[in-house]
Formats: C-alpha cells, sequence, structure tokens
C-alpha cells in the first residue's frame, strides 16, 4: 500500500512526491498523459530540435528557496527572455517602456512623455495603465489609451474570445507602463533555462525508489472519493493515506456542478532550413493575424543547430469533449469562482487530501509559484502531523 498518492504527474505532483518521498513515504504518481512535467513537456523534435510541447516557458523567479530547489536537479542557462510586439508595422519591447515609446512617437514627443512620466514618477517603476488613464495630463492619458488600443486590447480579445471589461479589471491592473530601457520581459533576479530541458529536470526531481509513476492511467479506476461517506477507496479498497489533488476538481466530481470554462491553445510547429527565422525568441502580434506570438525556442536552449522549429499560438475556447485540448487559461470571472468554490467545499468534506496547482486551484501560476505552492503544501502536512 502506498502512503501518498498523486493525482498528476505536472511540475506541482512531481515536487510533492519528491518531497514525501524524500521523507520516507511511498508514492504512487498517477498520469493520464503518455508523459510527465504536465504543460512543462520538452522534447525533440524529428529535426532535433529541443521544442516545449506547450508553448515557451522561461523559469524565473525572486525567491532564492525555490532557485536552490529547482538547481539541485538540474543546471541552469542563464537567459532573460525579450519579447517585441508588432505595433504599427514596427516591432518594438514589449512590456512597452521607453524604448517602445521613442521607437513608435517622434523623439520630441517621446521626450516630453518620458519627462512627464519621471515628474511622477521613479525610474525602473512599472506603472499601470489604468493609473495612467485616471491622471489629468492629456499626454499621460494619450500614452494609456494608445497602449491599451495598440498592445492590450485586441490581443485580448484573441486571447480570452472576450473584452478586457468581460475578463475583468484584474486583468487590466496588470499592463504596465515600464519607465525603463531594460528591455527584459522579466526583471527576476533569477532566471533561465534547464540546460537539458524540463522534462530531464523532471525526471531528476522524481528519481526517487520510493516513486512509482503510472502514465496514460485513468485515475477514476484507480482512486474513488465517495461524497456520501466521505471516506476514499484505492482499487476498491479503504484507503487512509494521503491523496495529493493537482487535477481540475470538476474533473474529479465527475462535472456534478457543470465545467469549469478555460482558455486552450493550437500550437503550429513548423521548422525551416534556416538557422534563425526572427530576430528574437518571441514576438507579439497583438492586432493582425489569428495568432496571438511566434515563439523561437533555440534562442531558449541555446541550441546549436542548422534548422530551427517555431510554433505559432491559437488561442480558443477550451472543449472538455476533446481530449486533445488542454486546459491551459483558468477564466477569471466571478461566476466560475463560485463554481470552483462549490467544488472545493466537496472537497473539504475529505480529512486526508492536499491541494495544490494551477488546475486544482483554478488560477493561473507562474511556475516558480506552483513550486512555492507546493513545497508550502508539503511544510503544512509537517507541521499538521507534528500537532
Amino acid at each position: 500500500m502506498f502512503d501518498c498518492i498523486i493525482l498528476g504527474a505536472g511540475l506541482a505532483g512531481c515536487v510533492l512526491a519528491e518531497r514525501f518521498a524524500s521523507d520516507g513515504k511511498r508514492v504512487l504518481l498517477l498520469e493520464k498523459k503518455e508523459h510527465i512535467g504536465g504543460t512543462c513537456y520538452d522534447f525533440y523534435d524529428k529535426s532535433g530540435i529541443l521544442v516545449h510541447k506547450y508553448g515557451p516557458h522561461i523559469f524565473n523567479t525572486d525567491n532564492e528557496t525555490v532557485w536552490k530547489y529547482v538547481n539541485r536537479f538540474s543546471d541552469f542557462r542563464i537567459y532573460h527572455h525579450r519579447v517585441l510586439g508588432v505595433i504599427e508595422g514596427k516591432k518594438v519591447p514589449i512590456p512597452f517602456n521607453l524604448e517602445s515609446l521613442y521607437q513608435l512617437f517622434p523623439s520630441t514627443y517621446a521626450e516630453c512623455i518620458e519627462n512627464k512620466l519621471l515628474d511622477k514618477y521613479a525610474m525602473n517603476t512599472k506603472v499601470p495603465i489604468m493609473e495612467l488613464q485616471n491622471q489629468d495630463d492629456p499626454d499621460l492619458k494619450y500614452l494609456a489609451n494608445y497602449i491599451y488600443e495598440y498592445v492590450f486590447l485586441h490581443y485580448t480579445q484573441k486571447q480570452w474570445g472576450m473584452s478586457p471589461e468581460e475578463v475583468g479589471g484584474t486583468a487590466t491592473a496588470r499592463i504596465p507602463f515600464y519607465i525603463s530601457r531594460d528591455d527584459r520581459y522579466f526583471q527576476n533576479r533569477y532566471q533561465g533555462i534547464p540546460v537539458n530541458g524540463y522534462t530531464d529536470m523532471i525526471n531528476h526531481i522524481i528519481a526517487n525508489e520510493n516513486i512509482h509513476v503510472l502514465l496514460k492511467t485513468d485515475y477514476h479506476k484507480v482512486i474513488e472519493l465517495d461524497q456520501l461517506t466521505h471516506t476514499i477507496k484505492f482499487l476498491g479498497l479503504p484507503y487512509n493515506g494521503k491523496v495529493i489533488v493537482t487535477v481540475p476538481l470538476d474533473e474529479l466530481f465527475e462535472f456534478c456542478f457543470g465545467h469549469l470554462p478555460y482558455r486552450t491553445l493550437d500550437f503550429k510547429f513548423e521548422t525551416f532550413n534556416t538557422e534563425y527565422f526572427q530576430e528574437i525568441c518571441t514576438v507579439n502580434y497583438p492586432n493582425n493575424y489569428d495568432f496571438t506570438r511566434i515563439t523561437e525556442f533555440k534562442y531558449m536552449t541555446g541550441q546549436v543547430h542548422p534548422q530551427t522549429t517555431i510554433v505559432k499560438e491559437f488561442p480558443k475556447q477550451y472543449d472538455w469533449k476533446d481530449k486533445s485540448q488542454e486546459p491551459y487559461y483558468p477564466i477569471p470571472q466571478e461566476k466560475n469562482t463560485i463554481l470552483y468554490n462549490k467544488y472545493r467545499t466537496l472537497l473539504d468534506e475529505f480529512s486526508n487530501v492536499i491541494l495544490s496547482g494551477r488546475l486544482a486551484d483554478y488560477k493561473y501560476y507562474t511556475m516558480s509559484e506552483t513550486i512555492t505552492n507546493a513545497l508550502g503544501a508539503f511544510d503544512k502536512y509537517c507541521v499538521d502531523n507534528i500537532k
């Protein structure tokens, strides 16, 4: 019998598997996909180029504990991600910053706006455009409206299939103007890519004899949560160990209250007989085209190869009936939070269940946040055991 059964072998599930196994617990890791790592999974394509199956993943964090944790399982190639956005026919740095300003506006007007910004804010400050929209100064209002129109509005409509207002104010609140000439997409202290890829790193995370992995496994056929008795059965027998849930709660409870909505992505991979396709890793297309961005993997991985592979991302609504689709982005609307909380109430009736991860929490997490939450869930388990 296993001391701990984990539903889902994504990043959260694998980190928790490692923590419990290192604590001497016998762990069963169940995964419906044919691979570990969840959306962090990467592999070598037919041309021998290392690609990220579910879109680009750049590890970035200010959390020293998390950085030390991942470095136990892989060396990291230091990589600072940069993104260009196609705006009015020009490719400018994203997030919108002083360099973007000078590339799009006449220099005298750009200088005027820069001086007004620096009168109100310190250098290297990220100012939400909602705050700029509320300023009395017409030039700052114009800047905010320009960024909203050309950088955010149409990109959001493509990404979410709805207007920014329908998505909610929290989405708009995150759009910054970065008062800086630092053109990096992230400003975190630690940034990088595992030298041999994420799959290799995660394989090292779960390389413990106490961890047993079952891929291509429907966990409903292995684990049963009885809502009447609030007990758990494993292969039809009573189970009193820990169950860690990293899978969607609506799926776990067989959609008894309805389906939690997500946005998903279609990926179109293309390989070219040239060393590089574009001038930078990622180019965003906020306005024209059906796709939102193009990513070229060799910039991230540092791989030397005479060919190159890119991926285009096409957002669309998630259809739970289509098993080829992945639920990527929880939709941050109040009605969805209410529905999620109904499922969460069902889970709260089970005393030996731990919840962790993007799907289980119905929240978008970075990789750093995923690991932080997983480590925190394990620490709480240890504290509760002491009590």
